[in-house]
């Protein structure tokens, strides 16, 4: 009973959630066919359901009215009625595991972009244009008002009709009911704005209509911020009175509290508190607004772990925990800790792979479970054991797609070897996480340990593997995850000192790995722009180094996700890294004890220079394919991957036709350098067959 609180029934409304654990909404990118919940939707959010999670809502920022444009992120659309059976579909698979379905729904107003499906015009209360979509609305009209008070209580009859347990009111995040309440973007002087009352009364009049629309025996939640964390916005006490003005109707089954506004890029990343976060940063808002309420309140942000969702209980914080993220990672994490599995769940690391993909209005995935919004495609959280012939499996190469491709080949019931190098297995995220904001990401690294000891992997380290090494050990099947190195060979005008012998330039790796010292004065060329350099421009700087980062992209970091971007710039502005944009290294050469960078505008040509002590250079991963092609001739397969198999989730041919010798594999950078969800990908649909 360790976790006594979590596992305490509640009742919110007229339903009994059969647990503590709420799995929040968020955007999932994969409604289709003109926004409905179709086969990968509901397999998605029934694996949570199977997994123990007492309620899912679903459908985060889902559409009420046809001008809140939806298409570009795929949400689900509430404004027609071909919606009805596809929420049956999914209110009777996620009931039938015991778990319990509600839907956000919301109309975005001017939090949103209007080029694209319908060409729609965005409104706000007063036509004031949001920061981060950088899209123009109009200020909306009376009759445009009272349509969308009509749409939101059709959208949350149709709901009902599909046998939904209940829709949560949107009003967070700026969306349009909140746009009423802040006085930041509500500057009317008629009935619907100016004072407390006028501001609320657009919500005030939505929460009425679907209140008449689907009668008591429905549930309706509202999902409101703590705090917008703006000087002209509304502040938690402002929030807490809103809260109680709300409450007291009686017409709320419940809230969800969330930290922070995110109008802005600065805010959106408080809003998905991203691994340089501490745990539940935000808990404070919401247990305020609980003491003002009388109905049960949901709190998400960064509630990751059992134990830290168990503590939040029994102190009476609030009353349900999200644990969103969480579920992405390992929808099984309830049912894990009810068989007293802790140690086997894979948890969140907090890298908001899943979350910086939605909004580039790519499909929401994990960066450690690639089964995870693929049971559609029949990829599997469970691995099951093999009922054909135990093979002898050599796995090379400890990085994310060598573990992955261990792991499952032992769950399969398969004997398996894996040689690594270096004295500890992980490859890259171990390189990762020497930086200041990526120190969770090893976290991925410790799940597999422990699941690689569980399962008896024959793990030996700090052995490289060689051709007789592997023939040594008879193998039936080999696969490869040799991984990479830094491809500083590509430009040979990035130097190389004929005295010394070495390079000119060094690698992100050779400053997280510690491999060279420091220098003063650093020039950092990042000509991929995604985490490796911006981590590497805050480890010096936190080392007191002067750093100057340079890219030819747009921005430094330009490819780190929107809600981690802003986390890494608010450390390299307050360390006083200088950023710069539009200029590719050209040259790079010694002059007494300095190094000359030769920088060329992307644009113009023009050359400047940049006399410093050290260059680092992010220009990606050149594959190491020496051992791959030493054993490819040898190998029944020839080293091929069937793709079509491959690609279709089926099992290789090569594996079922007999020949003498062992079938050969490549995962990873090894193949191609890709990222870590890539190479666990391919390393768990090309071995769940095995």
């Amino acid at each position: 009973m360790a976790f006594e609180a979590l596992f305490k029934p509640i009742q919110i409304g007229k339903h009994t959630i059969r647990n503590r654990v709420v799995s929040t909404a968020h955007a999932e990118v994969h409604a289709t066919d003109g926004g409905m919940t179709t086969d990968r939707y509901v397999k998605y959010y029934e694996e949570k359901a199977k997994g123990g999670c007492g309620l899912c809502i679903c459908g985060g920022s889902s559409i009420v009215s046809i001008d809140s444009p939806q298409g570009w992120w795929s949400s689900v659309n509430l404004s027609t009625d071909r919606i009805i059976p596809h929420f049956q579909n999914l209110a009777d698979a996620v009931h039938k595991h015991g778990g319990k379905i509600m839907i956000q729904i919301t109309h975005m107003g001017r939090r949103s972009r209007w080029d694209g499906f319908d060409w729609s015009t965005l409104v706000s209360p007063s036509g004031i244009r949001e920061p981060v979509h950088r899209s123009t609305c109009k200020t909306i009209e009376e009759e445009e008002i009272w349509r969308i008070v009509g749409d939101f209580a059709q959208a949350a009859r149709r709901a009902k009709e599909g046998g939904l347990d209940g829709v949560e009111l949107s009003a967070v995040h700026q969306h349009l009911i909140d746009q009423f309440w802040s006085p930041r973007v509500n500057k009317r002087t008629d009935q619907w704005g100016g004072t407390f009352e006028n501001r609320m009364r657009f919500g005030m009049e939505v929460l009425k209509a679907v209140r008449a629309e689907v009668g008591d025996d429905f549930t309706v939640g509202m999902r409101i911020t703590g705090d917008e964390f703006h000087p002209d916005g509304l502040d938690h006490d402002e929030m807490k009175r809103i809260a109680a003005y709300y409450d007291a109707t009686g017409k709320i089954d419940f809230f969800g509290v969330v930290g922070s506004g995110c109008d802005t890029h600065n805010t959106l990343a408080n809003v998905i508190p991203n691994m340089s976060y501490p745990p539940e940063p935000f808990l404070h808002l919401a247990s305020g607004i609980k003491e003002v309420v009388s109905v049960p309140v949901i709190h998400a942000q960064n509630i990751k772990d059992p134990n830290q969702a168990q503590r939040i209980l029994e102190g009476g914080y609030v009353d349900m925990v999200g644990m969103t993220r969480a579920h992405i990672a390992d929808p099984h994490i309830i049912a894990k800790i009810k068989n007293n599995q802790v140690d086997q769940i894979k948890q969140c690391v907090g890298a908001n792979y899943c979350i910086d993909r939605q909004y580039q209005g790519l499909d929401v995935l994990c960066i450690q479970n690639a089964a995870t919004s693929r049971e559609y495609m029949g990829l599997p959280h469970i691995i099951e054991k093999t009922e054909g012939p135990k093979r002898k499996v050599v796995v090379v190469g400890g990085g994310p797609g060598g573990m992955e491709a261990a792991r499952v080949c032992a769950e399969r019931g398969h004997d398996v070897t894996l040689f690594e190098a270096n004295e500890q297995i992980g490859g890259q995220i171990t390189i990762a996480s020497k930086a200041p904001q990526r120190d969770q990401i090893a976290g991925i690294t410790r799940w597999y340990q422990l699941e690689l000891t569980r399962l008896g992997v024959d793990q030996r380290l700090g052995t490289r593997a060689d051709e007789a090494t592997i023939a040594d050990l008879r193998p039936d099947v080999v696969l490869l995850a040799t991984g990479g190195q830094p491809f500083l060979s590509q430009v040979p005008e990035w130097g190389y000192d004929a005295d010394s012998g070495k390079s000119l330039v060094v690698s992100t790796w050779d400053i997280l790995n510690g491999t060279v010292e420091p220098g003063k004065n650093v020039l950092i060329f990042d000509t991929i722009c995604e985490f490796a350099g911006v981590s590497a421009a805050d480890y010096l700087a936190d080392k007191g180094c002067r750093v100057e980062i340079v890219t030819d992209d747009i921005k430094p970091g330009a490819a780190v996700g929107g809600t981690t971007f802003p986390t890494y710039y608010r450390s390299l502005y307050e360390k006083e890294v200088i950023m710069t944009s539009d200029l590719a290294l050209h040259k790079v050469y010694r002059e007494g004890d300095s190094l000359v960078a030769v920088l060329e505008n992307e644009y113009t040509g023009a050359l400047e220079e940049r006399v410093v002590d050290q260059v680092v250079v992010e220009n990606g991963v050149r594959p190491d394919e020496a051992l791959y092609y030493s054993l490819k001739e040898k190998s029944r397969n020839k080293g091929q991957t069937d793709i079509e198999a491959l690609y279709a989730i089926q099992p290789q041919p090569c594996m079922s036709e007999n020949g003498d010798g062992f079938a050969l594999f490549r995962l990873g950078d090894c193949t191609a350098p890709r990222n870590t969800h890539a190479a666990i990908y391919d390393a768990l649909r090309l071995c769940k067959d095995f």
